[in-house]
């Protein structure tokens, strides 16, 4: 059997062929199959619940398998919602649990939760609250042609250049966001589009005039690419995850420092400090054997773990891919020490071969006694 390291390398280098891969697995198929007939068409959180087969997708797919009896306890989420901070979910130390009813918005969007797009449906009604602004009747001629006719064609419609060539539609989806296609600088307009919305310092984002922030990011080419007019996070994405998910689970069935590695690997970018990562206990065993710290070390003091991990480690580094490779290297070559699947020559050499920069000082032992005191 080949070793933690080799085996997540294998995976990792080309993640495109390996989600392939379990995508053709006859169960995934079908499951999937099933999943995309079927999302659609649910238009309640008692739909969604009752479809065992269906719920059972989605739990899946968001990491919460183990949750799927508990449904009385995922219609509470649901019902609440993510609007409000103090909502159900959004209390949950858990984040999965956000995560999975921002994909399943009935709180927010209703009936529409599982095809909602913004382009296909935030933008008409944005326009018909401005043509009323305007003092045009929503239900008059020129609304309601030029309504059907941005209903029927958005969703052709998969570049920036393609929006921008499209006179008919861009008059619509800018005077949606009360913006007027005719005064402004097409140049200008293509360059906020294309900078998207993921970096607070786009050019759309530090825009004083907050109309052309909501434009890109209901056009969101940069984020979601040719997706951007047909995206519905309760389909596409909700079956990503799924595939992703029973990659690791696949992986974890041979190895489980795959797993902790791939888990790692796909939480990184968004990890913004220390105690989230000792909120999950997979990260936190990932950074505890990168580090040579025994288990015993999660019984210390959180605030002091924390200030121990930010003396060896830099957070930022895990948004950074090839200090994050180095780093996972390093954690799938000390989980094969200590759980080993190749030869013992293989392990010694993978104990003298690979950088220490993330290692810790010959006195640990004596620092870990210490933050118990």
């Amino acid at each position: 059997m080949i070793g933690t390291y080799l085996s997540y390398q294998l995976i990792a280098r080309d993640m495109t062929k390996a989600l392939d891969r379990v995508e053709s697995q006859p169960t995934v198929d079908r499951d999937t199959k099933y999943y995309l007939e079927n999302i659609s068409k649910v238009k309640t959180i008692d739909e969604f619940v009752k479809d065992d087969r269906l719920f059972r997708y989605a739990m899946k797919a968001h990491g919460l398998e183990d949750m799927t009896y508990a449904k009385a306890f995922m219609v509470k989420a649901l019902k609440e919602g993510v609007s409000d901070p103090d909502s159900f979910a959004n209390k949950l130390q858990d984040k999965r649990y956000a995560e999975f009813v921002t994909s399943y918005n009935f709180e927010e969007y209703g009936d529409l939760a599982t095809v909602y797009n913004k382009a296909q449906h935030e933008v008409p009604g944005n326009y018909i609250i401005q043509a009323q602004i305007a003092g045009l009747a929503p239900d008059s001629d020129f609304v309601k042609q030029e309504t059907a006719y941005y209903r029927a064609n958005i969703g052709k419609v998969t570049s920036i250049e393609g929006l921008m060539s499209n006179e008919r539609l861009l008059t619509y989806a800018m005077a949606a966001y009360g913006l007027d296609s005719v005064s402004e600088d097409p140049d200008y307009i293509e360059e906020l589009l294309a900078g998207g919305v993921r970096d607070p310092a786009s050019p759309a984002n530090v825009e004083e005039d907050k109309r052309y922030t909501g434009f890109v990011a209901a056009f969101d080419f940069e984020g979601l690419g040719d997706k951007a007019t047909t995206l519905s996070r309760a389909q596409q994405p909700s079956i990503d995850k799924y595939l992703r998910q029973t990659l690791e689970e696949n992986a974890g069935n041979d190895n489980e420092g795959v797993r902790l590695a791939l888990y790692f690997d796909r939480k990184a970018a968004n990890l913004t400090n220390f105690y989230e990562i000792l909120a999950d206990p997979a990260l936190a065993k990932v950074v505890r054997t990168a580090l040579s710290l025994p288990d015993s070390f999660a019984s210390a003091d959180i605030d002091r773990q924390v200030k121990f991990f930010e003396e060896k480690l830099d957070i930022e580094d895990f948004t950074d891919p090839e200090k994050l490779g180095k780093f996972l290297t390093r954690f799938t070559n000390l989980w094969e020490i200590s759980n080993p699947t190749a030869s013992a020559q293989t392990q010694l050499s993978v104990l003298f071969s690979q950088p220490v920069e993330f290692g810790v000082s010959n006195n640990i032992l004596s620092a870990i006694q210490s933050m118990k005191r």
